[in-house]
């Protein structure tokens, strides 16, 4: 299976030069671009749009941080997109009922239009969303090495579930925000 780190030639690492891979995304969108081939036979025009996707697919997922670890732990077997991803049923309980607890707090906070409590609520919990991802990026390194195997793997899906409620907590409190202004 060809990964987004094969495009770019990289290897699997949740450290990537930016600069340079948005360099060499742009050599690479000039020569695979589509109408360079535009000319050519059905067959290597869908090739060159295929080639083009993937580019910048790779390009979309590998530049961002948060999007590289996710797809550093689909490569390790584990998609926390797939809503029926064990690592997500396997959070632990604790965390859930903190969640509860946040949601019926921005609830509570909403619901009085309280948008200062509701911003004060999402400088905490970016926070915890930046703590989460940099815990994850550390276990990620660690596999990297190759050791540790599942529990580094279950401990990064872990750190990339509370980034992804956390992250979900602050988009609900962007939009109130954004109504709120409106």
């Amino acid at each position: 299976m060809r990964t987004h780190f094969d495009v770019f030639g990289l290897p699997r690492a949740y450290d990537v030069d930016v600069p340079a891979l948005e360099k060499q995304y742009r050599e690479l969108s000039l020569l695979w671009h589509p109408d360079r081939v535009a000319q050519a036979d059905a067959r290597e025009r869908l090739k060159a749009l295929e080639g083009t996707t993937a580019l910048n697919e790779a390009f979309k997922t590998l530049k961002d941080p948060v999007r590289r670890a996710f797809y550093l732990l689909k490569l390790h077997g584990i998609d926390l997109d797939r809503e029926d991803a064990g690592a997500q049923k396997d959070m632990p309980l604790e965390f859930l009922e903190e969640v509860m607890e946040l949601r019926e707090a921005l609830d509570g906070a909403m619901e009085k239009k309280d948008l200062a409590r509701a911003r004060s609520m999402a400088t905490d919990v970016e926070a915890r969303r930046k703590a989460a991802l940099a815990e994850a990026a550390g276990t990620l390194r660690a596999l990297e090495g190759g050791g540790g195997g599942a529990d580094l793997v279950k401990k990064a899906s872990h750190a990339l579930g509370r980034v992804r409620y956390f992250t979900r907590f602050l988009e609900q409190v962007d939009a109130f925000e954004e109504e709120s202004l409106s």
